[in-house]
């Protein structure tokens, strides 16, 4: 007989989010193309629910090529305008470009730093941050850290990247744990660097 798993709050909302809970938010992720995957599709939640994003995911990889940097820093005009036609997509012009442009970007970013893993990895010192929540009520929209991530990421050129978004970004790619402790999550991410 299965025991049920306490989980963090959010993780109610449908199979998939559970999945995606269960196996990936809050684990510290090192590779560049999955980092670079994980801002444009934060990006492309704002003002919506992530559960949508999330649902379309699939979707946005085949359309951006997998989010591999530098094939999507070299699509063409017409390749994002076709894309604005692609139901699959969330079809807003600035969110579609952007994935391009931040593309470009990143590229200069890893070109100085190594890799982007590098790059984001230096605002939390190369080791995530391990929060101890009891109450869904105490996870922050955004921290200092978040703000400092936002400010460099925008005075680089990256669009789509306020505190808000880089911190959510920060909590997905396991920079920061904020699994409730009563989580069964808390303490399995918290072993992970």
């Amino acid at each position: 007989m299965a025991t049920a798993r306490t989980r963090c709050h959010w993780a109610a909302d449908g199979e998939l989010m559970q999945a995606y809970h269960d196996t990936e938010w809050g684990v510290p992720l090192h590779d560049d193309r999955a980092l670079f995957e994980f801002l444009c599709l934060e990006g492309a939640q704002a003002g919506l629910s992530w559960r949508t994003v999330l649902h379309k995911r699939d979707h946005y990889r085949h359309a951006f090529h997998d989010f591999d940097i530098a094939r999507v820093a070299a699509m063409k005009d017409r390749e994002l305008e076709k894309l604005l036609l692609d139901p699959g997509l969330i079809r807003n012009r600035l969110k579609i470009t952007s994935v391009r442009d931040n593309a470009k970007v990143a590229l200069e970013a890893i070109d100085e730093h190594g890799s982007f893993d590098a790059y984001l990895w230096s605002f939390v010192d190369g080791k995530p941050i391990r929060n101890t929540w009891h109450a869904r009520g105490e996870v922050p929209a955004s921290t200092p850290v978040s703000d400092r991530m936002s400010k460099a990421l925008k005075k680089r050129g990256f669009r789509f990247v306020g505190t808000t978004i880089c911190y959510a970004f920060m909590q997905a790619t396991g920079m920061v744990n904020d699994h409730l402790v009563e989580c069964f999550r808390h303490k399995v991410c918290a072993t992970k660097r």
